[in-house]
């Protein structure tokens, strides 16, 4: 091949090379689309209710405990005074301080679970209890020395079972309501303070832990006898329960000022029965 021929057939090779490596370059990728995030607002839906009729207090604890940040021992109280020869007091006290024992329980608390115990075992002495339940009263100590806490708690429900029982055997039935309905409004009394250190709306039901809690105490309260319906403090369990059933047994949104005002009504509930 002459040189005339030679240089212009390489300058057009060089000429294509150059041409298919532009014209194969890969083009640009697409850029995606910037998303928005949109942040739900905070829920309003109410929670579902905390109590159901089979729940022992044990169960209710578990349930509420699951809901709000509790911190246990932040809500013991001062040891209970000396047992009055007030029985319907008495018991009202005596079902408070078996709520204390379930509180206790969720804490770990095996102090606080035997001193608690004491004071049980005081004012079921006052009752008449004594002797039939000192025995169950002193493997419950027992078992919370040992920390073996599954056990210990269903010692507890047993427990509160049992003496309930053994007030109706004696035909003290009025009494055996009155611990009931002790142990239930002293856990509504620690469930309240906790919803209203809050602000959010969908809790604020759990501080009377379900409208059929608010129902069962009154049906509890009716089935008490008008005499004792009427003796001085006690009275104050029945109003207590009227305002709960006022205030939550409606189709109204929950607020924080009723959360609040049941909060100062079961504080003052208690404090009125269990002081001298």
């Amino acid at each position: 091949m002459s040189e005339r021929t030679f240089f212009p057939t390489i300058l057009a090779l060089a000429v294509c090379s150059v041409s298919m490596v532009v014209g194969t370059e890969p083009a640009a990728r697409p850029v995606p689309p910037v998303l928005k995030v949109h942040t739900a607002p905070p829920s309003t839906k109410p929670e579902s209710p905390a109590w159901s009729s089979d729940q022992t207090p044990a169960d209710f604890l578990d349930n509420v405990g699951g809901r709000l940040k509790i911190r246990w021992r932040q809500h013991y109280r001062e040891a209970a005074p000396v047992p009055s020869n007030e029985r319907t007091r008495g018991a009202f006290v005596l079902g408070s301080l078996l709520a204390d024992s379930f509180l206790a329980l969720q804490a770990t608390d095996a102090q606080q679970f035997r001193n608690t115990n004491q004071d049980v075992m005081n004012y079921a002495r006052t009752l008449g209890l004594s002797e039939k339940l000192t025995p169950r009263l002193m493997s419950q100590g027992k078992l919370a020395e040992m920390e073996q806490w599954p056990d210990l708690r269903q010692e507890v429900v047993d427990g509160h079972q049992e003496l309930c029982r053994l007030l109706r055997e004696q035909k003290d039935d009025d009494l055996a309501i009155l611990v009931d309905l002790g142990v239930w409004i002293r856990l509504l009394q620690l469930v309240s303070t906790v919803v209203d250190e809050g602000d959010e709306q969908a809790k604020f039901p759990l501080c009377i832990g379900s409208p059929k809690l608010v129902e069962d105490l009154q049906a509890r309260w009716s089935r008490l006898s008008q005499p004792t319906q009427v003796i001085d403090r006690i009275d104050t369990v029945g109003h207590t329960i009227t305002f709960m059933a006022k205030a939550w047994l409606q189709d109204l949104p929950a607020d924080k000022a009723r959360v609040t005002k049941t909060r100062e009504k079961l504080a003052e509930l208690v404090a009125r029965i269990t002081s001298r």
